[in-house]
């Protein structure tokens, strides 16, 4: 059989992105399956990294514009409805870019994190030096306050001060990707009258820790491998690594694996297919 050409892997991307002008999502529900669907996608396209996102989904392949009255801004609003009804998990977790994950798949990602499932855990990466100490204030402060709106949460971890901002913005980012926290809702305060809430992840989610226990690192490597090649197509090793911050023998062990199954194939020993992308 064959490698895939350009002309193939376009036509494919073209249906599991959403590009095509009769495929595009037109409410929230539609979002919700497309997520479901997926496994995991961006809420933005992110430069430089081939994976389905919600913008393109609605607003088709071209870029993000500034203006707000944009139509393809419908995602926000959606994003946001979303926040408090557990029906997906939104998050700065790939890359610590913005990342929608169906719930059936999320305990494949908690599997695979530093997590032990007790609400404290943080306190085990900080006594060994592998938290800074504004993401230990800003769990201490959700661990001790409950649920906070980013201005509060600022105020209770002693971040408060201008000096302190971008300290802060990058502890909340590490903080979501290492599945410690995420927004739960929207509270309009603050200068622009909107200011994400955050929660500590395990109190927001703790059916997710059990869930996790019975997946072996193993299963969740080629699980989230799998679910990302049926998106994209066709990828690398460097790429796939680089995605999930994966050690590159570790994906070579998922994808041969894969491969037993007829879940993909390789086509070069650094290029990787999903079987999908023959039909």
């Amino acid at each position: 059989m064959p490698d895939p050409d350009e002309t193939r892997l376009h036509a494919y991307r073209k249906s599991t992105f959403r590009i095509r002008e009769g495929a595009r999502l037109r409410s929230v529900e539609e979002a919700l399956s497309f997520v479901e669907e997926r496994g995991f996608i961006f809420f933005w396209p992110v430069k430089g990294i081939d994976l389905p996102s919600l913008w393109t989904a609605v607003a088709g392949d071209r870029p993000v514009p500034n203006e707000h009255d944009d139509p393809g801004h419908i995602t926000w609003r959606w994003k946001d409805s979303m926040l408090d009804q557990k029906r997906w998990y939104y998050g700065r977790l790939l890359r610590r870019k913005a990342t929608m994950v169906n719930l059936e798949i999320i305990p494949y990602f908690y599997a695979l994190s530093d997590r032990v499932g007790d609400l404290d855990d943080y306190m085990l990466l900080y006594e060994e030096g592998r938290l800074t100490f504004e993401e230990r204030a800003i769990a201490d402060a959700l661990l001790n306050h409950g649920a906070q709106n980013t201005i509060e949460l600022r105020r209770k971890a002693h971040l408060s001060a201008t000096s302190a901002k971008s300290r802060f913005e990058r502890a909340i980012a590490a903080l979501q990707s290492g599945l410690y926290i995420l927004p739960v809702g929207v509270a309009e305060v603050g200068a622009w009258r909107y200011a994400f809430v955050y929660e500590l992840f395990d109190r927001w989610y703790p059916q997710v820790i059990f869930q996790a226990r019975k997946i072996s690192s193993e299963e969740a490597y080629r699980k989230l491998t799998a679910l990302y090649l049926e998106s994209v197509g066709l990828s690398t090793l460097k790429a796939i690594g680089q995605l999930f911050r994966w050690r590159k023998d570790t994906v070579h062990i998922a994808l041969e694996e894969l491969e037993r199954e007829g879940l993909a194939r390789s086509m070069d020993g650094e290029h990787w297919a999903t079987s999908k992308l023959y039909g």
